[in-house]
């Protein structure tokens, strides 16, 4: 079972874990300085029993444990805060598989604005939708970035979409989402369909990921090039031999998809790191911790070239230890030195 999560950024520190938050929020912090504000759950990992063997990127959901203001709450919060996260916003709810959903009613103003103060980055996971918007608006009014992390297709997710600035999604979600025909297709339909957004990055698991950036300055010279036709130019471009993460780019283009519409902006392919089988462990939580990397990318101001080789990094440091946190790095990790400099 998966949860979705963050980077835990501990004072000086940039690295420690990866959470799964429950209303109403924590925060990010590094040097001391709150970066990210987030609208997300906790919850606790279980071994469990399911009715088959999941295929590869199957997630099935167990509904039998619950987790509220006993032990194993108290317990989730105390590792929260020895990490370094502010939990003075967080409740612990006795809840299953997502009920009783909280409602926008029983987040009070004072709350949401003294979470908010000081965040550079706001995250969503997709989940309380209806009290999520009503964060999302006040983000919006306060010039405060999102992040919005599409898994699935949900009632109510287009309205909190429209409001990201950045869209990370699962391999399934772009073109369930705006049924194109094809992924690169489909990222070009939903830079379309989004305009405050940045960039859309889809992840592919050990296949890596692929971005679409948008360029707002756009050049009436750029040429106009097919958007299947160019990632399939990126893809030769690959070097099978190295097995660290890397990522090719495209230069500036109109990206064109028949039907769909055409979009000035560039196209990224980032590899996955190449795990021997013998380190694999576990590959638990290894998007949320690339989507957790992702943040801290964004608020380090790194290109996005590096961006996408640090987030496969730390998704590969993730899977080499059990579990969704166990294995995720400190900045101080050999892995990262490269990207510290």
């Amino acid at each position: 079972m998966s949860s979705d999560c963050d980077f835990l950024l501990e004072n000086t520190d940039v690295v420690r874990r990866l959470l799964y938050l429950h209303p109403p929020f924590s925060f990010l912090k590094l040097k001391n300085e709150i970066l990210v504000s987030k609208y997300v759950c906790v919850q606790v990992d279980f071994l469990a029993r399911v009715a088959a063997y999941p295929k590869p990127d199957d997630k099935i959901r167990s509904t039998s444990f619950k987790v509220a203001d006993d032990t194993q709450g108290r317990d989730l919060l105390h590792e929260l805060e020895v990490d370094g996260v502010d939990t003075s916003f967080m409740a612990c709810l006795l809840l299953s598989a997502g009920f009783p959903p909280m409602k926008p009613v029983e987040l009070s103003e004072s709350s949401l604005l003294s979470a908010l103060n000081g965040a550079r980055i706001v995250y969503f996971d997709g989940i309380l939708l209806e009290t999520a918007l009503v964060v999302a608006h006040e983000a919006v009014k306060k010039n405060i970035p999102i992040l919005m992390d599409a898994e699935r297709l949900k009632e109510g997710l287009d309205d909190l979409m429209k409001l990201a600035d950045y869209v990370v999604c699962a391999a399934p979600f772009p073109q369930a989402w705006t049924e194109a025909s094809t992924i690169p297709k489909a990222l070009v339909c939903m830079l379309l369909r989004l305009p405050t957004s940045k960039f859309v990055i889809v992840t592919l698991g050990k296949d890596g990921c692929i971005m679409l950036e948008r360029c707002v300055d756009e050049d009436p010279s750029v040429e106009e090039v097919d958007v299947d036709k160019l990632l399939e130019s990126l893809e030769m471009r690959k070097n099978g031999s190295t097995h660290i993460p890397t990522c090719i780019s495209s230069s500036v283009a109109k990206l064109h998809s028949k039907g769909i519409g055409t979009v000035c902006g560039r196209l990224y392919i980032g590899t996955a790191e190449n795990i021997p089988a013998s380190e694999l462990i576990d590959t638990t939580g290894a998007g949320d911790a690339f989507i957790g990397a992702v943040l801290y990318a964004i608020c380090s101001n790194f290109a996005p070239e590096k961006m996408v080789c640090f987030a496969a990094t730390v998704a590969a440091s993730k899977c080499r230890a059990l579990g969704a946190r166990s294995g995720l790095p400190y900045s101080t990790d050999p892995c990262l030195a490269s990207f510290m400099e």
